[in-house]
């Protein structure tokens, strides 16, 4: 007897039934990246591919962008992580890039905006040890220097693993007298599937979701 298992494609115990999405945004914090062009000014660019393991952070960018580009050449960051009241001005972020002209493979309704924070109503403040300005709004700022930007197995994106090397948390979701954050107070902003949740329902949803609100 084989020891091959047919395993039909309908859904099984579990309920399951094999679906072919467009993207792979299940659920990760918001983070507001800043970083610095090549004449000084600032960049700033909303991604949801991030994530931290002791005192690293990996993120996943687009290949094209200028947040790439600039830590190809300029490799500090601030990585900014909004709570959950901020969802809208994080949107307005969405549709901007920082270069000029709009590279190709960015997503139709894209367009060059050389002043992110202002476009966003986002205040900069200054680093103490990178050259790029933290997110004035945003409850955790992490400073950061590049190790390596990489390209992905596709050549669409890259990944860049950095090391935080200065925290700045608002006082209110630290716990009082410790240096640790609260959660009960961290409020992050959550992007899953181009829907914007906190740690409750909904808020609201990106521009380019193709599923309707509340679905």
């Amino acid at each position: 007897m084989s020891s091959d298992r047919h395993v039909r494609p309908s859904a099984g115990a579990g309920g399951h039934v094999r679906i072919e999405p467009r993207i792979l945004y299940f659920g990760t914090p918001v983070a507001l990246l800043s970083t610095l062009n090549g004449d000084g000014t600032p960049n700033l660019a909303p991604v949801s591919s991030v994530w931290a393991l002791g005192m690293t952070v990996v993120l996943g960018l687009g290949a094209t962008g200028q947040t790439a580009l600039n830590l190809r050449e300029r490799p500090e960051l601030v990585v900014n992580l909004p709570s959950e009241d901020l969802w809208e001005r994080v949107e307005r972020l969405a549709p901007l890039t920082g270069r000029s002209p709009v590279p190709g493979g960015k997503p139709p309704g894209c367009r060059f905006e050389a002043d992110k924070f202002g476009a966003a109503g986002l205040t900069e403040l200054g680093s103490d040890l990178v050259g790029p300005p933290r997110v004035g709004e945003c409850p955790l700022q992490l400073e950061a220097r590049v190790r390596e930007v990489r390209a992905d197995g596709s050549g669409t994106h890259v990944v860049v693993e950095a090391e935080v090397v200065r925290v700045h948390a608002a006082q209110d979701v630290v716990v009082p007298g410790t240096d640790h954050v609260d959660p009960g107070r961290w409020r992050p902003l959550v992007y899953s599937f181009r829907h914007y949740f906190g740690l409750g329902g909904e808020l609201g949803w990106s521009h380019r979701s193709e599923t309707p609100a509340g679905r």
